[in-house]
């Protein structure tokens, strides 16, 4: 039984390896929850896990040519799972950063050494809109409004067109107009100006969104998933209004309870600050 055991080399470990084998565990675990709603992805991640498996075997077995050949196969595989599922790869890094709190973290840290401050938004503009949000409520106007924090949301003002605009109620109304060529498309708010209109916003992936929420709301989950960004929706069917912040909707019941999810957008900027 001994003279068996001996030919599996890893079966005599110590601490040092139990820990290995043990963090390994640990990330092939978070690995396999994080893309477990993805089934192509996870068949994908699970033939790779198992190849993995059979290398180790193969390499306390001494097979030489298993061995290159499955470590090959492991090599191909993962670069092409890579250029394959890039855009799933950066969404899964990204959306773990944010909900770690490691970009805001560091974030703060870069902003103290290089004297950055964030840009807060005043009373005036939060009172522009509310009363804004208001109105295309009680007109089931659509609209998608974003507002930025501690994440730059450059890359998706990029996709739109460019705003140098304080805020104003009338002119996000205009914006957001049934008949207004920027009404399609989210509005990115930084501080007290309006930076953006018409950009495209990453949609979530979750197969758990009630039914009823249409493509804003999917937009504004998925933006919330990989930022710390605060979303506001009108929905164009009912005109009700949702708060969407980290991933989760918060129906607006109405303007009392809209000004208080502003109130602690700012509450919450002047903690960081």
């Amino acid at each position: 039984m001994t003279k068996v055991l001996g030919i599996f080399g890893f079966l005599s470990f110590g601490w040092a390896d139990v820990l290995d084998i043990l963090m390994v565990a640990v990330i092939i675990y978070f690995l396999i929850r994080s893309v477990r709603g993805d089934s192509t992805v996870l068949n994908i991640v699970l033939v790779l896990v198992m190849v993995l498996i059979v290398q180790v075997v193969v390499n306390a077995l001494n097979m030489r040519m298993m061995s290159a050949l499955l470590g090959a196969l492991l090599d191909v595989g993962i670069l092409a799972v890579i250029i394959i599922f890039q855009p799933e790869i950066r969404h899964m890094l990204n959306r773990l950063a944010v909900t770690s709190g490691l970009t805001r973290r560091t974030g703060q840290l870069f902003n103290r050494l290089l004297g950055i401050k964030e840009e807060q938004m005043a009373d005036t503009s939060v009172e522009e809109l509310a009363e804004a949000v208001r109105a295309m409520s009680a007109e089931k106007t659509g609209a998608l409004i974003v507002i930025q924090h501690k994440n730059s949301l450059a890359e998706y003002a990029a996709t739109g067109d460019r705003f140098d605009a304080e805020i104003n109620r009338r002119l996000i109304m205009n914006i957001f107009f049934k008949n207004s060529p920027l009404h399609d498309g989210a509005m990115i708010i930084v501080g007290d100006h309006i930076e953006a209109a018409r950009c495209q916003l990453p949609m979530s992936s979750r197969t758990d969104i009630p039914a009823h929420y249409g493509m804003r709301h999917r937009a504004a989950i998925g933006l919330s998933e990989d930022t710390d960004a605060d979303i506001l929706v009108v929905s164009e069917e009912t005109g009700n209004v949702s708060f969407v912040r980290g991933g989760e909707i918060h129906t607006v019941k109405d303007m009392k309870e809209l000004r208080q999810y502003l109130g602690a957008v700012m509450a919450t900027k002047e903690e960081s600050k």
